[in-house]
């Protein structure tokens, strides 16, 4: 892999990009398309050093080699124009304004085919896209999973209501457009809110899931379940971490936000065990599928919120050695942080997508005696202002 080497030019503007996403104004997703890619991981460096320098060295970042169309999981919402043109595409950024999208740059190509398929199938099926504002029309969204080491390919039709128009004939058109779909699944989402998915989904053609390969272990994907979105950066992304834990084989690991068990079932390799806790059920369900997938038995997975699991390990009498903690952008509470302090591990490794919120949390664990070792960013979302770091932190008297 490709890492690049990150320079700071003296007295001279940024480099730009010589050819930008035509949308990349319009869109909002790709905040950086204005500079190189060079220079992208030069504003990410800063970024991670201004934020966290003053916990210790900002290792510099691991950058990708191809930083284009890296998400396997695409999502497109669905609208009409004035005259009643079918549109699909991305909410404009901080708006529920559609910007047509037939193809991104950093999205999977096979995903946006098929949603440009679909799009087309829309008008002689009947098919209306939903109306947000009148509550009126049938398609939502459509989400598009690929795994890229096993090509398997998931198509998920979020609908208003149940009732999918001709849905053997539509189905049975699309695959013989796409026979590289793997399964699809209806997922219903009535209520008139932000959310993509609702409650209720069933599937419509093939297993209702798709597997993928990540750092040797094979993965379980639902329509529901989180999966890192750039596999390519997750493999360094795992391999660091892990390497920052240190483990010889007998420690007892804690994967906190564990999802579908990816980065603990990966780490058991090296653990003594591993117990991973998740709030998602579905996700907790996949976790024991794929332990039981990749013939893992030194994992345990459980449905609860984590921090209330690792108050009740310490207030138990129970240890943990590593804590692996990988939460979403709004960080961790300080319950959660204060059952950290409770049950004590040696190390802890923190993976963030939100260096802001990191920062904060990294404060009140190195006010409760840890000290932060390692610090370590890297690129997972090219072209955009966000940067994933791993923090290694150990016990103040270690």
């Amino acid at each position: 892999m490709e890492q690049y080497k990150v320079t700071r030019p003296a007295n001279r503007r940024p480099e730009r990009n010589p050819d930008p996403c035509p949308l990349y104004r319009k869109c909002g997703g790709c905040q950086l398309q204005n500079l190189s890619y060079p220079q992208q991981l030069v504003w990410k460096q800063n970024q991670t050093e201004r934020l966290l320098g003053k916990f210790g060295k900002v290792e510099p970042i691991l950058g990708m080699e191809h930083p284009y169309h890296y998400r396997n999981k695409v999502q497109a919402a669905f609208g009409q124009t004035r005259d009643k043109k079918i549109i699909s595409g991305v909410y404009q950024s901080s708006t529920h304004r559609i910007v047509p999208v037939d193809h991104c740059m950093i999205e999977d190509e096979t995903a946006d085919a098929i949603i440009v398929t679909v799009r087309e199938l829309m008008k002689p099926f009947r098919m209306q896209p939903y109306n947000e504002h009148t509550g009126t029309g049938w398609l939502r969204h459509l989400l598009v999973k690929r795994g890229f080491a096993s090509g398997q390919v998931m198509v998920v039709f979020v609908a208003a209501n149940p009732i999918f128009p001709a849905k053997k004939r539509f189905i049975e058109t699309l695959r013989s457009r796409h026979p590289e779909i793997t399964t699809i699944l209806l997922n219903i989402n009535p209520m008139r809110t932000s959310m993509v998915l609702g409650e209720s989904e069933r599937v419509l053609f093939g297993p209702g899931f798709i597997e993928d390969t990540l750092c040797g272990c094979i993965f379980r994907i639902s329509a529901k379940s989180f999966y890192q979105i750039n596999p390519v950066q997750t493999e360094l992304l795992y391999g660091q971490a892990i390497a920052f834990a240190g483990l010889t084989g007998r420690e007892t690991v804690i994967d906190a936000y564990c999802g579908i068990g990816t980065i603990g079932l990966i780490a058991s390799r090296k653990a003594g065990q591993v117990i991973g806790v998740e709030s998602n059920r579905d996700a907790v369900r996949d976790a024991i599928s794929n332990a039981k997938r990749n013939q893992i038995r030194n994992t345990r997975f459980f449905h609860a919120d984590a921090g209330t699991f690792m108050s009740g390990m310490a207030q138990a009498g129970e240890k943990a050695d590593v804590v692996l903690m990988d939460p979403p952008r709004a960080g961790s509470d300080e319950a959660f942080l204060s059952s950290i302090v409770s049950l004590s591990p040696e190390k802890v490794v923190y993976i963030s997508c939100n260096p802001e919120t990191q920062r904060r949390d990294l404060e009140f664990l190195t006010r409760q005696g840890y000290r932060v070792r390692r610090i370590q960013p890297v690129d997972m979302f090219p072209h955009t202002n966000h940067v994933e770091t791993i923090v290694l932190l150990q016990r103040g008297n270690s």
